[in-house]
């Protein structure tokens, strides 16, 4: 008898132990929801139609194109010798002198397959 006490009492104790953590964690939560409001009400409220920036007077900036083609990368004058930063070029790719756009050869693939029909 005196082990089903025993146990009957750790139950107890275990389900009140859950119980209080539970309230615990509860009271956390809420306790941070608060919080947040706290701080949320102290920061600033959303920018005004007249806080953001206007287009320039000429009007809004638009897209340019270019053709690019790569830099070629310079060589060195004797295999031993290094190249130093400052003689390589700052960007990997230039201007390209023919700015036409570059189209598909009639007949060439796309970027699918071989260029065939489709049909078997």
């Amino acid at each position: 008898m005196i082990s089903v006490d025993m146990a009957a009492s750790s139950a107890a104790w275990g389900m009140l132990g859950a119980l209080i953590g539970g309230l615990v964690i509860a009271g956390a939560l809420v306790w941070a929801v608060r919080l947040g409001i706290k701080v949320r009400r102290r920061e600033p409220g959303p920018p005004r139609r007249s806080d953001h920036p206007a287009p320039p007077p000429s009007g809004p900036v638009m897209e340019s194109r270019e053709v690019r083609e790569p830099n070629e990368m310079p060589r060195a004058e004797d295999e031993s010798e290094r190249l130093t930063p400052h003689e390589i070029h700052a960007s990997g790719s230039k201007r390209s002198e023919d700015q036409r756009r570059p189209r598909w050869n009639s007949g060439s693939s796309g970027s699918f397959g071989s260029g065939g029909s489709g049909a078997s």
